[in-house]
C-alpha cells in the first residue's frame, strides 16, 4: 500500500486528486495538508466527502518530518510555494509529485520572466521530471521529483508530439486555439470567475501572456529537435 500525503488538499486539483486516490486500490491518504482548513475535516471544504473520508486537514509547517509517514508527497499548492518549502531531504524521504507550475520549465529565468519573480530552488530544477507519462513514462518510473504537467500543455503536446516527431507540420506557424472551463481558474474568488460573469458567457485571456505558453513550446522544441515560438490563445 503507497501511503499519501497532499499539501494544499482544499484547493480544486487536490480535491480531484483526493477523488481519485479514493477509488486505487494500492493508495491510501495518510494526511491532507491546508492552511485555511487547518484542524478542520476535510468534508468542510467538500460536503461530499462526509461519508467518504474521515481525515481532518492538519498544518504542515513542520513537513520534513511529516514526510516519515508517507511514501509520495503531492503538492496542490500556489505557483511558488513547493519551491520555497522543498528540500532535498524531503526528496530523498519521499517521492514528489507537484501539481503546481513550480518544476516544469527548466529555464529558471524564462520562469522569473512568465512567473515574475525569481525561481525559489533553482538548484532542484535539474531532477525534475516533466510528469506527462505518454511521453516520459521511464524517466517518471525512476523519477524523485516529478512536475505534472498543466492541462493546456498536456492537451496541445499531445495532439503535437506525433505531427513533430514525424516531421508533419510547419513549426513555424503552430496556432494552438483552445478551451477550458472556468474551474481551471481554481477556487479563490474572482470577479471573472463569478456566475454571472461566465454562465453561457465564451472569452479569450492571457493573450501572449499565458503561462502555459513556455512549457508548451519547451516541449514541442524538444520533441522537434528546434527551437519554437508558437500561438497559443486560451
Amino acid at each position: 500500500m503507497i501511503k499519501v500525503g497532499i499539501l494544499g488538499a482544499s484547493g480544486y486539483a487536490a480535491n480531484e486528486l483526493v477523488r481519485l486516490l479514493l477509488g486505487h486500490k494500492q493508495a491510501k491518504i495518510i494526511w491532507l495538508g491546508s492552511q485555511s482548513f487547518a484542524q478542520k475535516p476535510y468534508f468542510l471544504a467538500y460536503q461530499n466527502f462526509f461519508t467518504c473520508l474521515d481525515l481532518d486537514c492538519i498544518d504542515t509547517q513542520n513537513l520534513e518530518y511529516l514526510c516519515d509517514e508517507i511514501d509520495v508527497l503531492f503538492t496542490a499548492t500556489p505557483h511558488n510555494f513547493c519551491a520555497k518549502i522543498l528540500t532535498q531531504n524531503i526528496i530523498n524521504k519521499v517521492r514528489v509529485i507537484d501539481l503546481s507550475a513550480d518544476f516544469r520549465l527548466k529555464d529558471k529565468d524564462k520562469y522569473a520572466s512568465w512567473y515574475h519573480t525569481p525561481h525559489a530552488s533553482p538548484a532542484l530544477l535539474s531532477q525534475a521530471v516533466y510528469g506527462l507519462c505518454e511521453l516520459y513514462k521511464d524517466k517518471i518510473q525512476n523519477a524523485r521529483l516529478i512536475a505534472n504537467p498543466g492541462c493546456y500543455p498536456t492537451c496541445s503536446i499531445l495532439c503535437l508530439a506525433p505531427l513533430l516527431q514525424s516531421g508533419l507540420i510547419d513549426t513555424k506557424s503552430i496556432i494552438i486555439d483552445a478551451k477550458s472551463g472556468v474551474s481551471g481558474a481554481g477556487r479563490s474568488a474572482k470577479v471573472d470567475s463569478l456566475f454571472c460573469e461566465v454562465n453561457e458567457n465564451f472569452k479569450a485571456y492571457g493573450i501572449t501572456t499565458h503561462r502555459h505558453t513556455p512549457e508548451i513550446e519547451q516541449t514541442a522544441s524538444e520533441l522537434a529537435n528546434e527551437s519554437i515560438t508558437l500561438n497559443f490563445t486560451p
